[in-house]
């Protein structure tokens, strides 16, 4: 059936291994500005993007919107919750979220303001192929098609390696393989966009990937083109600013050499340099006819155009005389000082310092009940480890209320994770949680964030198996020459006013994560490679201040610290250690006070018991140990007497299992009665297995084995058999009883006179 009110068109990507991607527009979403479904398998993004066509007056930046979700459908599940709806974005949509917009928003002209708002939806999962590594290539296909003003296409892969080789878009199923997982984000010619994990791997390792990772996006943004030329949709007429040419050159003869004096003074703190800054302009201002010191527009194009120029002054300062905005130099490190075990409540803590950047960063150890459990769409599980990075406005000077958490703390956060949490044992019984609270803030805070968490989980006395330290690393770049200047631990304004920001994280064996952003037209391996190389040159000074001032990881926990004790135990126990609606479980903690986890894990029951109190911990230890352990024949064992009979009492001598205790067994005398030995119900024994039926799994005790022979003692002689009594003779032994077959069948022997009035049967009953 032919469709008039469909025309689409289709564009494929083949990838290396024979897989491929598809891109179609033309088919739904046809009144957003520009709509692309993208298909890898069973997997299917739409990514839309919209833009409005006037401009809030006095936006001097790109309004950019990006907005990733997931739907429960493309895995056909339920949403969680009481609504069963999909509610609020998740740390893993909002981190994919930021991926494509780190990406996207340095290409959009500078003089471009209008809101654009860009979905990328999930519609579909195959569970193989991971969508977060195509939302950037879907979202970027829209633009393209959209008409939109974008100096792109750009493309997004993941890149990992696995066993030595770098793969492109690697499976799920292939992840579990990889020592290293970097979102590499670019246009044709230029790396836009770096973030992931690595285990220790070097510098060169890292460039290896960036370059398998560009090669594959090169593919994918020539295919873009092709699909952007067969669509046809001409670019979009803005006009955003008003510009005046000569107010813009009156602003920077006045103000330039006021700022370039500034800029290379090297002896202000950051409001002191702000203010100065803050002086020039209003000095500036002063100079204006008073109708346009009152005109908002002439304000804010003096406001743009002044920082045109204090940009043009740091980066002359640095480039021309290799002078920063604080005095240091190219590859110095700002003072650090580190002060461990800053606050006695938290099970750890550490105040990290570094210039005007101070984080506060505490370390709580909790139990197995403590994991968070993650139900995103496509990931369920729980989480072990988790940090959480907080920015509060006071951090810098700002009077403003404090709201929730917002995407740049969730971002920020989650590096500072990916830095430590591979220096965590894998073996570690404690859910850890680690909260960095930003005191001051003037560049790489989550690079204090990463230093502050090691320092702070060493002095809980989580034994890491390497210390992480952290920098940021700035890039000036001059865009008429081959000059450039790679900038060591960066202030907020070299980030501000620079073109990259490149945190990078390690140990001394290895780059553990990085992020990095550029805002420049290009950027060269080389200048890569001479980042990365000097990024290890301070991250290894840092890493040096913060083992002086913290030789070792504390070697045992803090008094108020839970303690805990591990071990396994074989499956088939798991059952007897929880009991009939966990009632066992729950009479152990509350008979010791101390807290008891028990899961099962590849094939075994993992145990975990934690209190502050050793002696609670021991006391349960002991009663899982007792419920778990076989019985052996001739060990000794204390338990209470759970039922007294005439022959003897039944004895509790391990959790869950009875034995008996004959009366002949209780003394080398001889009892009549259970009332002579004086035995109660509830009294504790201590017996001796002396037999284990296998057959019936029952136990035979005896508290007699345990007491000395009385001297002269004889043994009472056995008892004379059946048929040396005059007793009837065993069922064997009646060998003259006829045979079944020989006595009559029951038809034919006389019935019961069921008529007699003594019969108890039937009715009569």
């Amino acid at each position: 059936m032919v469709n008039n009110l469909v025309n689409p068109i289709k564009k494929t990507i083949t990838l290396s291994d024979g897989r491929s991607i598809t891109l179609e527009t033309g088919k739904v979403a046809k009144q957003a500005d520009g709509a692309v479904e993208l298909r890898m398998g069973g997997t299917m993004l739409l990514a839309t993007v919209c833009t409005a066509r006037t401009v809030t007056p006095g936006t001097d930046f790109m309004p950019l919107t990006v907005e990733y979700k997931e739907k429960y459908a493309s895995a056909g599940r339920f949403p969680g919750g009481f609504t069963k709806r999909e509610g609020k974005a998740s740390d893993y949509e909002i981190l994919t979220s930021r991926l494509i917009d780190r990406a996207l928003r340095p290409l959009f002209p500078s003089n471009y303001h209008a809101e654009t708002f860009v979905n990328v939806t999930l519609y579909s999962s195959d569970l193989e192929n991971q969508p977060d590594a195509l939302a950037g290539l879907a979202a970027s296909a829209a633009m393209a098609v959209s008409g939109i003003p974008f100096e792109g296409p750009i493309s997004e892969v993941r890149v990992v390696r696995i066993n030595g080789e770098y793969v492109i878009d690697p499976t799920f199923e292939q992840m579990k393989e990889a020592d290293m997982d970097l979102m590499v984000g670019a246009t044709y010619d230029n790396i836009m966009m770096v973030e992931g994990e690595m285990e220790e791997v070097s510098e060169q390792d890292l460039l290896g990937a960036l370059k398998a990772a560009h090669e594959a996006i090169k593919v994918h943004c020539q295919v873009q083109k092709e699909l952007m030329e067969a669509v046809g949709k001409p670019i979009m007429e803005y006009c955003h600013e008003v510009n005046d040419e000569d107010l813009r050159k009156q602003c920077h003869d006045f103000c330039y050499q006021p700022c370039y004096d500034i800029a290379k003074s090297g002896n202000k703190n950051k409001h002191e340099r702000e203010a100065a800054f803050e002086e020039v302009q209003a000095n500036f201002i002063a100079t204006l006819p008073e109708e346009k010191q009152e005109d908002e527009e002439v304000l804010g194009m003096i406001a743009r155009y002044f920082h045109d120029v204090e940009r043009e002054a740091m980066r002359r300062c640095v480039l021309d005389e290799g002078t920063r905005l604080d005095g240091r130099a190219l590859n110095e490190v700002r003072p650090i000082w580190i002060e461990p075990d800053y606050i006695p409540g938290p099970h750890g803590s550490a105040i990290f310092t570094r210039g005007e950047t101070q984080a506060l960063v505490t370390c709580t150890l909790g139990t197995k009940m403590d994991k968070k459990m993650v139900d995103d769409v496509l990931r369920n599980g729980y989480d072990e480890f988790l940090l959480h990075y907080n920015f509060p406005p006071f951090s810098t000077g700002e009077a403003k209320a404090q709201r929730g958490v917002g995407r740049r703390e969730i971002g920020h956060g989650h590096l500072a994770w990916r830095a430590v949490k591979g220096m965590i044992p894998k073996d570690y019984p404690y859910t850890v949680r680690v909260c960095s609270d930003i005191l001051e803030s003037n560049g790489s805070s989550s690079m204090a964030t990463t230093c502050g968490a090691t320092l702070a989980m060493r002095d809980a006395g989580i034994p890491m198996i390497r210390p992480v330290s952290g920098i940021a690393m700035g890039l000036i770049k001059d865009e008429d020459s081959p000059k450039y200047a790679v900038l060591s631990d960066i202030l907020g304004d070299e980030d501000h006013l620079g073109d990259m920001d490149f945190k990078v994280t390690g140990t001394e064996k290895g780059i553990t994560a990085t992020q990095m952003d550029i805002k420049c037209n290009g950027l060269s391996y080389e200048i890569l490679e001479k980042a990365l190389n000097q990024a290890k040159e301070g991250r290894t000074h840092i890493l040096n201040c913060m083992l002086e001032a913290q030789p070792e990881h504390r070697p045992d926990l803090k008094p108020h610290a839970p303690r805990m004790v591990a071990f396994d135990i074989d499956k088939e126990f798991i059952g007897a250690v929880i009991g009939p609606g966990g009632k066992i479980i729950q009479g152990i903690q509350e008979e010791t006070g101390a807290v008891v986890t028990i899961e099962e894990s590849d094939g075994k029951g993992h145990v975990a018991i934690s209190s502050s109190d050793k002696a609670s911990i021991d006391a349960a230890v002991a009663k899982i140990k007792a419920i778990v352990a076989i019985p052996e024949e001739g060990e000794i064992y204390t338990g209470p007497v759970k039922n007294i009979q005439s022959f003897g009492a039944f004895v509790e001598f391990m959790p869950g299992k009875d034995g008996l205790l004959h009366i002949s067994e209780i003394d080398w005398k001889r009892y009549e009665t259970m009332e002579e030995t004086g035995i109660k119900e509830g009294d504790v024994l201590t017996v001796k297995l002396v037999e284990i039926d296998k057959k019936t799994d029952k136990y035979r005790l005896s508290m007699k084995a345990l007491k000395p022979k009385p001297e002269g003692y004889v043994e009472p002689e056995a008892r004379p058999r059946r048929e040396d009594r005059g007793e009837r003779p065993r069922r064997e032994d009646r060998n003259d009883r006829p045979r079944r077959e020989d006595r009559p069948r029951r038809e034919d022997r006389p019935r019961r006179d069921i008529d007699r009035p003594d019969y108890r049967g039937g009715d009569n009953k």
